[in-house]
């Protein structure tokens, strides 16, 4: 059994640690609460204008103005995968990592064989693991979470338009961790170019409605202004839900680190108590010993 000075210099510790998660998990909440608000907010309007463009894509496929939702073979792919800048938040991170990675050893194995599977990381954390094992990264926005606005996202946005319109690559993903709540988020591989062809709705024939709208001004000057609208909300609702996604993850795991360091410290008592009580057993024996012999 540890002696006393042992037992107490870790009870010291583990007491300082449990501050410091507890603290964590207070400030991943207060940072979770403005994301997810900001996060619930956009989703609608993200969707519907999705929705929209979609539709409008399918009717003028054939239009040379919408080059963004020209299908084309994926030779040349490009990865953007957020991540965060920071540790501490469980497995966010690392599951994020291991997608990409399958990614590139699975459905995009030849082109990666071929070099042609580019990554722009979002978040140091993806950043350092690409770039030290010599993936091909060819820009990273780690900065992004420091001042995450549209304005910011829209830049990056905007790259990644012209790099697909130039034909730099023909497939474009986002790779990010999708919020759901504060203890579940879902890992999401998301086409962003070219723009994903309109689902089938899933309803009866009997109960589908068609709507004809009037289109002023015409199909293809709507979508070549809601296109470069459309992709910036896209991006940004996706570093949007990966930031709010990593304050419920990070507030989770200090949470449950809190919790561990309570029960570890229940044990170190319970270590401590029992090592006293052996000290003083002992010093008693003594005493009791040195008493006899005095007698005898």
């Amino acid at each position: 059994m540890a002696g006393l000075k042992e037992v107490r210099i870790r009870i010291a510790s583990v007491k300082s640690t449990q501050q410091i998660t507890n603290a964590m998990k207070m400030v991943a909440a207060s940072k979770l609460r403005k994301a997810q608000t900001a996060i619930i907010k956009l989703r609608p309007y993200a969707s519907k204008l999705r929705e929209i463009l979609q539709n409008l894509s399918a009717s003028i496929e054939n239009s040379d103005e919408n080059v963004f939702s020209q299908e084309r073979k994926p030779e040349k792919i490009l990865l953007v995968v957020i991540a965060s800048n920071r540790g501490l938040c469980g497995a966010f991170n690392s599951n994020i990592i291991k997608m990409a990675v399958n990614l590139t050893a699975t459905t995009y194995h030849h082109q990666f064989t071929q070099n042609n599977v580019s990554l722009i990381t979002i978040g140091r954390k993806a950043t350092e693991y690409f770039r030290k094992r010599k993936y091909n990264v060819i820009e990273s926005h780690d900065e992004l979470f420091d001042q995450l606005t549209f304005a910011n996202a829209s830049v990056l946005a905007e790259k990644l338009m012209k790099g697909f319109a130039a034909k730099d690559f023909d497939r474009i993903d986002l790779i990010y961790n999708q919020f759901k709540n504060a203890a579940v988020q879902r890992l999401i591989v998301e086409q962003y170019l070219p723009i994903a062809p309109a689902q089938p709705a899933a309803l009866a024939p009997a109960v589908k409605v068609e709507s004809d709208y009037i289109f002023e001004p015409d199909k293809e000057t709507i979508v070549s202004e809601l296109i470069p609208k459309t992709l910036r909300i896209q991006l940004f609702k996706a570093v949007l839900d990966s930031f709010a996604s990593e304050q419920g993850a990070r507030m989770t795991a200090m949470q449950k680190a809190t919790e561990n360091a309570k029960d570890l410290l229940r044990d170190l008592n319970i270590s401590y108590n029992k090592a006293r009580q052996n000290a003083i057993t002992n010093a008693i024996l003594e005493i009791v010993s040195g008493a006899e012999a005095l007698k005898g």
